[in-house]
């Protein structure tokens, strides 16, 4: 069975019943064609599973987005430094 996952991208799927019937086995050859595989309850999309290197580029992918967003941030002037010395600054620029 092939279902839609939430990103629009087509991954394989398991119901739970076939995953306690046959373990590891039912995700096996789901997984080696798209990389993860949705594992439905009562037919409704419900946990991924993915291979680690699946799982390690959406990590980098996620830490990536993280990182452009808080530099963005910090160029917007939208992050305080909250340590002393940052306070002292902000002190000295009132004065």
């Amino acid at each position: 069975m092939t279902d839609l996952g939430h990103s629009g991208v087509l991954m394989g799927a398991v119901s739970a019943t076939d995953l306690k019937q046959r373990g590891v086995a039912a995700l096996e050859p789901v997984v080696a064609e798209t990389g993860s595989a949705l594992i439905t309850v009562r037919g409704r999309a419900r946990y991924v599973v993915m291979t680690i290197e699946e799982y390690r580029d959406l990590r980098a992918t996620k830490l990536e987005q993280a990182i452009r967003e808080i530099r963005a941030d910090q160029r917007a002037g939208r992050i305080v430094d909250r340590t002393i010395d940052g306070h002292l600054r902000r002190l000295d620029d009132e004065v």
